[in-house]
């Protein structure tokens, strides 16, 4: 009886795994094959050995994807994390005692429930040259003489799809962090109070240091997803990182390698030479956050 059981187990769990190997196992290892193929997409794949990354690694294009890559992240989990601290924080002060986190918290994760193609809309009209919301409202406020174009300069086209992302995902940082610091037993904020600490040495001494475990997966969480920003830049200019590849990152580097230039074999070199990066700096974060624990304690 036993036996016959466990076969029909397995027969629930067959569909899973289809999905999974078909959609998912397949495609990493056939695209780690045609990494080391020269592929157009039509005719057979001519093995090329390590050309592929040969050329990766003296690509002067996928480097400049890379550097724009971390400037643009860099900058949206700056902003991302400041904001969503500063307010978890005000949200568990227990000297305010505020109000309405079940409202705020959901106000807050909105922006991160809005598909990409909307945003990117929205954004579009709101940084419009000539007829944009954001420069009529600078103008009429004295603040600026002339509209700026923002998405024509380099500076301003990464500070814009940065502080973007930023604006998307510090809801979802925000309850994060709220978690973790609801975790924090209010006996350690009363006996600070009672011994008179205020805020930031609470912040300090108490908040921060039993916080860095949840700082260590949002940091890492964000550098994964960072590294792999593609639809904003993509949607927002011609598709090419424009103005003079200021916004042309990584994934969308390997896209346009891919389905413009059909390059498939050196788009999945790319592939597999992000992968590297990200396990790579997702390593060095993690090292770096745990030594810094372990000396504190």
């Amino acid at each position: 009886m036993q036996s016959k059981l466990n076969k029909y187990g397995y027969l629930f769990i067959l569909p899973f795994f289809a999905v999974f190997l078909t959609f998912t196992v397949y495609p990493i290892v056939l695209t780690f094959y045609y990494s080391f193929t020269s592929y157009s997409g039509f005719g057979d794949a001519a093995f090329i050995g390590m050309e592929n990354y040969q050329r990766l690694i003296s690509d002067d294009y996928f480097w400049e994807a890379f550097y724009n890559t971390i400037y643009i992240w860099g900058i949206n989990f700056g902003f991302q994390l400041g904001i969503a601290l500063l307010l978890a924080l005000l949200f568990s002060d227990i000297r305010l005692k505020m109000k309405g986190l079940s409202f705020f918290r959901a106000a807050f994760y909105l922006p991160n429930l809005i598909t990409i193609a909307s945003v990117a809309l929205l954004f579009g009209i709101l940084l419009g040259w000539h007829h944009g919301t954001i420069n009529h409202l600078l103008l009429d406020l004295g603040l600026i003489n002339e509209p700026i174009n923002w998405l024509n300069n380099p500076t301003t086209a990464r500070w814009s799809v940065a502080l973007i992302g930023a604006w998307m995902w510090f809801g979802n940082t925000f309850i994060i962090l709220m978690a973790g610091i609801s975790g924090i037993s209010n006996d350690y904020f009363e006996a600070a109070l009672i011994d008179g600490a205020n805020r930031l040495q609470m912040f300090t001494k108490i908040t921060l240091p039993l916080l860095k475990p949840i700082m260590l997966y949002v940091l890492i969480t964000s550098l994964i997803g960072g590294l792999q920003i593609f639809d904003l830049p993509m949607l927002l200019t011609d598709g090419r990182g424009s103005p003079q590849g200021s916004l042309n990152t990584m994934v969308l580097y390997l896209y346009n390698q891919a389905f413009k230039f059909n390059n498939y074999g050196y788009a999945a070199a790319i592939a597999y030479g992000l992968f590297i990066i990200t396990v790579c700096f997702s390593l060095i974060t993690f090292k770096a956050m745990y030594r810094k624990s372990v000396k504190g304690e």
